[in-house]
C-alpha cells in the first residue's frame, strides 16, 4: 500500500517530518526562553485578553480557563476565549502573547474578518476527512475510482482548512501585537519576545499545511497511475 511507497516516504512523510519537528522545535525554545520572563506590567493572560477586547467595545465573549497544555483556542460559535492555566494565570510574555493572539481572533469575528467565516464554515465538512483513508485505501485495494475520487474529495477539505488557517493565524498575531502595544500592555522591547513566540507558533499551521498539500498531490497522482 501507499505508505510503504518510496515515494511516499520520500517526498511525502519525510519533508512533512522534518518540517514539524523544526516548528516544534522552534515553539518549545520560544516558549522555554520567553516563559521565564515575566511582562513589566504583572497582568495575567487572563487579564491581558480581558484588556484587549473592553478596549474594542466586545463585552460579548466568556473568558474561561480550559485543561490542558497549550490547548488555548478561541471558539467562534460559543464566543468564548479558552485559555490554558500556565496561559490564563501566567504572567510571562509567552502567556501574554498567547492570551493576545487568542483574542484577536475575537477581534476578527467582530470586524467579520473573512477568512474566519469561512475556516468556521469548513470545519464541519474536514470533520469528514476521518473517512478520506478508508475510502482511499478501498478504493485503491479493489480500484474502485469512485472510492479513490470522494477520499480524495474528502481529504482535499482537510488541506483546505489548512491553508486558510494560514492568513486566519498570522492575522490574529499581527492584531495582537497591534493591541498590546497600542495600549501600553507591553514594551516596544517585550513586543520582539511576543513576536518570537506567536511567530514560532505560527510555524507549526505552516507546518501541518505543507503535509496536508503534500499527501493531497501524492494521492491525486496515485490514483491517475491507478
Amino acid at each position: 500500500m501507499f505508505w510503504l511507497d518510496p515515494t511516499y516516504l520520500l517526498l511525502v512523510m519525510l519533508p512533512s517530518l522534518i518540517v514539524a519537528l523544526w516548528a516544534q522545535l522552534k515553539v518549545q525554545s520560544a516558549l522555554n526562553r520567553f516563559s521565564r520572563v515575566s511582562n513589566a506590567n504583572g497582568l495575567s493572560g487572563a487579564e491581558v485578553a480581558d484588556e484587549i477586547l473592553r478596549a474594542h467595545g466586545i463585552n460579548n465573549v466568556q473568558i474561561a480557563m480550559t485543561h490542558g497544555f497549550l490547548g488555548d483556542h478561541y471558539d467562534p460559535v460559543r464566543r468564548t476565549l479558552r485559555l490554558s492555566p500556565q496561559v490564563f494565570r501566567g504572567r510571562s510574555l509567552a502567556a501574554v502573547g498567547i492570551a493576545a493572539h487568542e483574542a484577536g481572533h475575537a477581534l476578527q469575528q467582530a470586524h467579520a474578518y473573512a477568512p474566519l467565516a469561512l475556516r468556521t464554515a469548513i470545519v464541519p465538512l474536514a470533520a469528514f476527512s476521518n473517512l478520506a483513508w478508508p475510502l482511499l485505501v478501498l478504493g485503491l485495494a479493489f480500484r474502485i475510482a469512485f472510492l479513490v475520487n470522494l477520499g480524495i474529495l474528502f481529504f482535499f477539505a482537510v488541506v483546505l482548512l489548512q491553508l486558510i488557517n494560514l492568513p486566519v493565524e498570522y492575522n490574529a498575531s499581527r492584531r495582537a501585537r497591534e493591541a498590546l502595544l497600542r495600549l501600553g500592555l507591553v514594551t516596544p522591547l517585550e513586543d520582539r519576545g511576543v513576536k518570537a513566540v506567536l511567530n514560532a507558533a505560527a510555524l507549526t499551521y505552516v507546518a501541518a499545511a505543507l503535509g496536508a498539500v503534500l499527501q493531497l498531490l501524492y494521492f491525486i497522482g496515485l490514483a491517475r497511475r491507478e
